[in-house]
Order: structure tokens, then C-alpha cells, then sequence
């Protein structure tokens, strides 16, 4: 929790159960319910039961069972706050969070309570852990269908799991595109010679800018990537330029966007 910026003292720590359907009728999650299910029992809270706070903290740190005295880390959602409360049920404002996205379905923690489902997080932190898994690959989805906000960058550039996304990227020379999705600039850029996407695109993700001149004095969390064309490394670099002028006239990108040239 350190780590990902989270504070035990504002944040609260479940472990779901597998079950259908509760004694009042209401629906469970099973071992296939699909995260948009988890999400809606997550954001669901009996108003009758002591087990959860009457003001829970904003951060969420959700498991799901493994087994009897296991956990296995589901997501961490931010609270909004409470959007209804009949006496019954009470419902939340929820979304997903990034923090610990890496660790999400790999980290698994000791649970010394089987009966408690809802703990102060300072509790479970002191909580053994006792796997951390390999992460599951992510399938590629082909250049024509990729896109990438700033903080998948990064994960493709690091994570285990994306090892098929570098493959892929590290294969190819191309022009890509970067979009400031706060203004709708763009800037087209290129990998060619010895760098290929990869290689450009990882030098983004360590600083933002790539060494751009137009893009260093802006937020990066607020790009989105993707790959407009792709070379063979073999593709003489004067066909690249080619490409690389042919869309900057396309979309405008010297006039109206970050292309200085």
C-alpha cells in the first residue's frame, strides 16, 4: 500500500465471498462473475450489518476468497460516497483505481479472519504475504487496433505480461501518433534507422517527452498513443519521411498541433 500511495488510515480492505445469493435475496459472486459483476456487488452494502462502516474511507482494497485463510487481489476502487440507503441496502458511488494495478489477480495475502470480510486497512496490512503469481499475458491486438493512454504505456514497457506488446512494437519501424486528449493536439512522429516503436515509445514512458521539444512542457498522463503506419526495418528511411510528411499534412499537426516541422 505504501507503494501505490495508499494510506491504511484512509482506506478500507475486503475479502468478497463466493456466494449465489444471500439469505435476503440478494445476488452473490461466484468464481466466474466478470468484473463489471464484481463491481456492482462491491458497490452494494447491507445498511443492517455492523461489519461495514458507517462512513467508509474513499479507498477501497478489494479480494477476492482463495480458499479458506487466502485473498487474492481483485482491484482497489474509489468511493465517491453513498448514492442511496433505504434501511436495506445502501449503494456507492464506486470506480477502479490504478494503484496496485499491477499486482491485480497476482498478489495473494494470508486472511487470519475467515469470518471478517471488512477490515481497517492499518489491520490487513500487517496481513502475511504469501504469493505474488505470474501475471497472465495480454493478448496483442494488432497495430491498427492499438491505442494507449500514458499509464498503459509504462506498463507495456515494463510489466511481464506485455512481453508479446514489445515483441510486436520492438519488430517494426512506423510513424505513431501522440494526442494531448486535454486540448486534441497531436503530435506524428517517427521511428526509423536503428530505433524502432519500441524503442521511441520507451523512451517516452521514462520521460514524457521523448525529447520533443513541444511535448515537454505538458502533462503526459494526458497522452494517448497510437501507430498510424508500419515499416519493415528494411523500408529505406526516405519512404519513412515520406509516410512521416504525408500525415503531418494530414492532420495539420505544424499548424495545429505539436509538430514543429
Amino acid at each position: 500500500m505504501d507503494s501505490a500511495g495508499i494510506d491504511p488510515l484512509e482506506a478500507l480492505v475486503i475479502r468478497h465471498a463466493y456466494v449465489r445469493e444471500h439469505g435476503d435475496g440478494s445476488a452473490g459472486i461466484h468464481g466466474d462473475s466478470s468484473d463489471a459483476e464484481i463491481m456492482g456487488y462491491t458497490s452494494n452494502q447491507s445498511a443492517n450489518t455492523r461489519a461495514f462502516p458507517a462512513a467508509p474511507p474513499g479507498v477501497w482494497v478489494v479480494f477476492l476468497p482463495e480458499g479458506g485463510d487466502r485473498a487474492r487481489l481483485w482491484s482497489v476502487v474509489r468511493s465517491h460516497g453513498e448514492t442511496s440507503n433505504d434501511g436495506v441496502r445502501r449503494t456507492f458511488d464506486l470506480e477502479r483505481s490504478d494503484q496496485l494495478s499491477d499486482l491485480q489477480s497476482r498478489l495473494v495475502i494470508g486472511w487470519r479472519s475467515p469470518r471478517t470480510w471488512a477490515l481497517k486497512a492499518t489491520t490487513a496490512a500487517r496481513y502475511p504475504v504469501m504469493e505474488i503469481a505470474d501475471a497472465e499475458p495480454v493478448r496483442f491486438p494488432g497495430f491498427d487496433a492499438l491505442t494507449l493512454d500514458y499509464s498503459q504505456l509504462q506498463a507495456v514497457v515494463r510489466e511481464h505480461r506485455y512481453a508479446t506488446w514489445r515483441t510486436a512494437l520492438s519488430s517494426v519501424m512506423g510513424i505513431y501518433l501522440i494526442t494531448d486528449t486535454r486540448d486534441g493536439r497531436q503530435y506524428v512522429g517517427k521511428a526509423d534507422g536503428t530505433a524502432s516503436v519500441l524503442q521511441r515509445w520507451t523512451a517516452y514512458a521514462a520521460n514524457g517527452h521523448g525529447g520533443n521539444v513541444e511535448l515537454k512542457g505538458r502533462d503526459p498522463m494526458t497522452f494517448r498513443f497510437s501507430v498510424l503506419r508500419v515499416f519493415d526495418p528494411a523500408t529505406p528511411t526516405r519512404e519513412i519521411n515520406a509516410a512521416e510528411s504525408h500525415y503531418k499534412r494530414a492532420l495539420d499537426s505544424r499548424r495545429h498541433g505539436l509538430n514543429r516541422n
